[in-house]
């Protein structure tokens, strides 16, 4: 469903009052996963999939110590990779498309990340939100907004969007917010969401961007 010109207007001020706020109570909000190089972000962003970072940084602190390089998750065996990464749910989807994609690297890239989006969902196991966290985190290309879990969930609580799908999500938050905060804007609401405004039962009347939300009749 297609924004009309009132209701994108009325969303532009609402999502501006947003990152005014946002910017007050997170400003030094950045992705959470611990990496070392591009791979390693790579194949943390596909395992956070369903998962906490938090838990995926605790596989990883272990994980990364062995699988360091292109070549070392390319040349992984499947059956241990998935052992190794059993905690972060999916593993055997997950440790297949970490390895499948690390093959393809450095068979089809010369072991370099992809730096376009076009070519970067070429790679197993990415759709949009993980091609926009690691091309935002590894070279600060930003062609859309990553739309998690809590992206997914606020945008729609605080009248962002009233869609349901990640892609539809993501085109809307991309014609109300400005380009040149795509990037921050993810972190900064993933940031609200785990902190001031949970999924879990709480005081929402609380929280900080109820009272925005409630100005512009959106709830």
């Amino acid at each position: 469903m297609i924004i009309g010109p009132k209701d994108l207007e009325k969303k532009k001020k609402l999502g501006a009052e947003i990152l005014k706020e946002l910017r007050k109570i997170h400003p030094d909000a950045k992705i959470a996963l611990k990496y070392k190089n591009n791979m390693q972000l790579l194949a943390a962003v596909i395992m956070s999939a369903q998962c906490t970072d938090k838990k995926v940084n605790e596989v990883t602190e272990t994980l990364f110590k062995k699988y360091k390089t292109v070549d070392d998750f390319a040349d992984a065996d499947i059956k241990i990779f998935e052992k190794e990464i059993y905690q972060t749910g999916f593993y055997h989807a997950k440790a297949r498309n970490i390895i499948a994609a690390a093959k393809m690297l450095r068979k089809e890239f010369r072991g370099v990340l992809p730096r376009s989006m076009e070519e970067i969902l070429r790679l197993p196991g990415v759709a949009r939100k993980t091609a926009n966290v690691v091309l935002g985190n590894a070279y600060g290309v930003v062609e859309g907004i990553a739309v998690d879990t809590h992206v997914k969930r606020l945008s729609k609580l605080y009248g962002l969007t009233n869609e349901t799908d990640p892609v539809k999500i993501e085109r809307d938050l991309m014609q109300i917010i400005p380009k040149k905060d795509w990037f921050k804007f993810t972190y900064m609401l993933i940031d609200y969401g785990r902190k001031e405004c949970p999924a879990r039962p709480h005081l929402h009347d609380s929280c900080p961007l109820v009272k925005i939300s409630e100005k512009y009749k959106i709830k």
